[in-house]
């Protein structure tokens, strides 16, 4: 079963300490937060870091951070990028979002890019 593969478990261990650091980053530090690099594991163990992201309540800040940091030691530098609606921010219409770039296209097109922050090489 993946679930007990110890690289899996060290991904998932890596996750879980890494959205705690980045959540008390992001209070200090702002958008110039970043996650700690992954241990070197496969890209295979990511399930571990999957099944932390989504089993946990993140932001999407945290989330995009999070997931970076993984992909970018895998080889995949990809941008977080933060938006608003375009229609703009109020209390019935939405709030600002971060997400990674290429994945989530209806992010991209219901947001406007405030921001985008490059992926560590």
């Amino acid at each position: 079963m993946w679930r007990l593969r110890p690289t899996v478990l060290l991904a998932a261990l890596w996750a879980t300490v890494s959205l705690a650091r980045v959540r008390r980053r992001l209070k200090r530090d702002g958008v110039r937060a970043r996650s700690p690099r992954p241990p070197r594991l496969p890209a295979s163990a990511g399930k571990g870091v999957n099944a932390v992201l989504s089993r946990t309540t993140p932001t999407c800040m945290e989330r995009a951070l999070v997931s970076q940091a993984w992909l970018s030691a895998h080889g995949r530098l990809v941008d977080v990028v933060v938006g608003v609606p375009a229609t703009g921010m109020s209390s019935n219409k939405g709030n600002a979002h971060a997400w990674l770039d290429g994945n989530e296209p209806e992010s991209a097109a219901y947001y406007v890019e405030l921001l985008r922050i490059p992926a560590a090489s």
